[in-house]
């Protein structure tokens, strides 16, 4: 029997039946069904992030910024609820709280109260920073919570950098402030430049007049030398002249005593001759009235008499009696009178004597009042000469120490000269200084100083570069569960395909045919997977390929190479070879480095990953799929499966070979299928 037979009749025995072809369909498609579903539901996981719910707590309570009120866990709120990063939901702290325990967000972003005032608190005594606060739970989905210390930590630079661009900002216009001022600084070192040497001109000038000071200042003593012996006299004759004056001051004491007893008489005589003056006039007046009243009385005593029967006559006679009494009484009124007019003019004089008498006694009050002051005066006049001597004196010694002080002054006129050359040179550096330092502080204008800041606050970009880049997450993840497809494609067709048939060890004698019989029917039926995974891959879930042929290529030998693998641990081991492929299967699930980089893993297992298959499969599928052009390292990989392939076919022929010598009844049994 010929190779092609053998494989023909392993064909014919698996389509025998109905059953057998529903089984090799069914496990034709596992590693589609495996490769392509998972492929598919991680397609492209990050674009769908805006799917996962994200609770947000805002209880920032704002604070004072840059002399400003603001509310930073607000306006970072409004950023993240704009942004299409996650489903994210402003709830309050209990919602988010309840949410999370029963699964209604994946995690929860706190923005706390005091968010702000950290922030502020740059600026402070008391500098902390600003926390934000991320709650997860893992019972809900581990990953999610990864990508919640990711967002957050997002989040907290997006912070940092808008924080640092604005304090960065502010700190640049403060500098550009500083440079005004230094500016201004400048001009101002360079007018107190000039104005030093005006004021060197000036000391030269003052040295002069130092001169001229100390010459005034000797004729000054000189003067004050004179005026203390002409002070000295003064206090002598203010000394005679205040005795004088007390001589005076007594002597108008007495006089004011005498005149106020006279003053006293005076008034006196004036009250009596007004009490005479009364009298007069109460006696003129009596007797001017009984005149006034006589010509009545006449008539009255004309009427009497008449009533009493007297005649014409008699009552003439009568009355020509009483007439010289009426004219005695007529000049006895007018003596009366004069003497009235005589006691007043007394009583007027008298008046005026004691009128004069008063306003003397007032006079000699002033004039001892004046005496006394002027005694007083003269003793004051005395105590100033003497004041005046004294302070002459202290004049002549206080002009002999201006003349000493104004010696040192033209001494000092000359330090100061020396001082202000010094304080020339300082300030031509201190000039010189403030314009360097202008110079160093960029002059910039409000664009360029917003553009630094905004580069303070991201100092570092990152350019992204690479020399090949996978479509998308489901694209990163292809070559390595295209491999591990592959194997679990021709493990699972072992379950169904017979690794060597008995009869034909024992009909042939050529263990090599034998072997690669048995390879060649599942690895034509790997190869016949690995064009539905290809196709599944580039067609339905429409990965990019830069080199397909070359990947499918890839693809089916490296199904080749695990049949001929799978195939050597069951001609040597049986059914525990079978159990055995399935434990290869999971150390290179582990050790092929298709999800973390294989240097993540442990010692033991990074050592497997230079040995085992599946690495080399998965490293040159990428290499082929992304078109990095890294040939020489596809090469190597293939190279590293041919040896695999040709190692566990000449392995497998060696167990054949094995079966050949040892042959038993059992072995010359007919199969029951086919």
């Amino acid at each position: 029997m010929k190779m092609p037979q053998m494989i023909a009749a392993e064909f014919r025995r698996l389509f025998s039946t109905k059953m057998s072809v529903i089984a090799l369909i069914a496990l034709l498609c596992v590693p589609i069904l495996y490769g392509g579903l998972y492929l598919w539901a991680n397609q492209d996981p990050y674009s769908n992030l805006t799917n996962v719910p994200v609770a947000l707590v805002v209880n920032d309570n704002g604070a004072e910024v840059n002399g400003k009120q603001r509310d930073i866990g607000d306006e970072v709120a409004k950023e993240l609820l704009d942004s299409d990063t996650f489903d994210w939901h402003r709830v309050s702290a209990a919602e988010a709280e309840s949410g999370l325990d029963a699964g209604a967000y994946d995690f929860t972003v706190e923005i706390p109260a005091d968010f702000t005032e950290g922030i502020a608190s740059i600026a402070t005594d008391d500098p902390h920073p600003a926390d934000l606060v991320l709650r997860t739970n893992d019972a809900n989905n581990y990953l999610a919570s990864t990508i919640g210390k990711t967002a957050i930590e997002t989040i907290q630079r997006t912070v940092t950098e808008k924080v640092v661009s604005e304090a960065g900002l502010t700190m640049l216009d403060a500098l550009h402030e500083i440079r005004t001022k230094l500016v201004d600084a400048t001009d101002g070192a360079t007018q107190l430049v000039d104005g030093l040497v005006t004021a060197q001109d000036g000391t030269s000038k003052l040295g002069d007049g130092a001169q001229q000071l100390v010459d005034g200042s000797q004729a000054l003593a000189d003067g004050a030398t004179t005026l203390a012996d002409g002070a000295s006299q003064v206090a002598s004759g203010s000394a005679s002249v205040r005795d004088g004056a007390g001589t005076l001051a007594d002597g108008t004491v007495q006089l004011r005593d005498g005149l106020a007893t006279l003053a006293d008489g005076a008034s006196q005589v004036a009250g009596g001759t007004g009490q005479l003056a009364d009298i007069a006039d109460q006696i003129g007046d009596a007797a001017q009235n009984a005149a006034d009243q006589l010509p009545a009385v006449r008539e009255d005593i004309r009427t009497r008499l008449t009533e009493q029967g007297l005649t014409a006559d008699q009552i003439d006679r009568v009355l020509a009696a009483l007439d010289p009494v009426g004219t005695e009484l007529t000049n006895a009124v007018d003596k009366v009178q004069g003497a009235r007019d005589k006691i007043d003019t007394l009583n007027s004089g008298a008046v005026q004597v004691a009128d004069g008498a008063s306003q003397l006694h007032d006079g000699a009050v002033t004039a001892a009042d004046g005496a006394a002051a002027l005694r007083d005066g003269a003793s004051q006049v005395a105590d100033g000469a003497s004041q005046v001597s004294t302070g002459a004196a202290t004049l002549r010694d206080g002009t002999v120490t201006l003349h000493t002080g104004t010696v040192t002054l033209k001494d000092g006129v000359g330090t100061l000269a020396d001082g202000l050359t010094q304080l020339h040179d300082g300030e031509v550096t201190l000039r010189d200084g403030l314009a360097a330092g202008v110079e160093q502080i960029p002059n910039s204008d409000d664009a360029t100083r917003s553009a630094q800041a905004h580069t303070l606050g991201a100092p570092v970009q990152i350019a992204k570069t690479t020399l090949t880049q996978a479509q998308n997450y489901g694209a990163g993840l292809a070559p390595f569960f295209a491999a591990l497809a592959a194997w679990i494609g021709i493990y699972a067709l072992f379950l169904i395909v017979k690794p060597i048939s008995r009869r034909a060890v024992t009909a042939l004698h050529s263990p090599v045919r034998v072997t690669l019989a048995g390879w060649a029917t599942p690895a034509l039926l790997g190869a016949v997977q690995m064009v539905g995974l290809f196709a599944v891959l580039s067609i339905t879930l429409g990965f990019n390929f830069a080199n397909p042929a070359a990947a499918l290529g890839l693809l089916v030998l490296a199904s080749a190479t695990y049949t001929a693998i799978i195939l050597a641990l069951n001609v040597w081991l049986g059914s525990v070879g079978q159990f055995m492929g399935l434990i290869l299967m999971v150390l290179q699930l582990v050790t092929a480095g298709g999800t973390f980089p294989w240097q993540t893993l442990p010692a033991p297992l990074a050592s497997l990953h230079h040995i085992l298959p599946m690495g080399y499969v998965v490293d040159a599928m990428r290499q082929i799929m992304y078109g990095s052009g890294g040939w020489d390292r596809v090469w190597s990989d293939i190279g590293v499966l041919l040896m695999w392939l040709i190692g566990a076919v000449v392995l497998a022929i060696l167990g054949v070979s094995r079966m050949t010598r040892r042959r038993t009844m059992r072995d010359l049994a007919p199969s029951l299928i086919g």
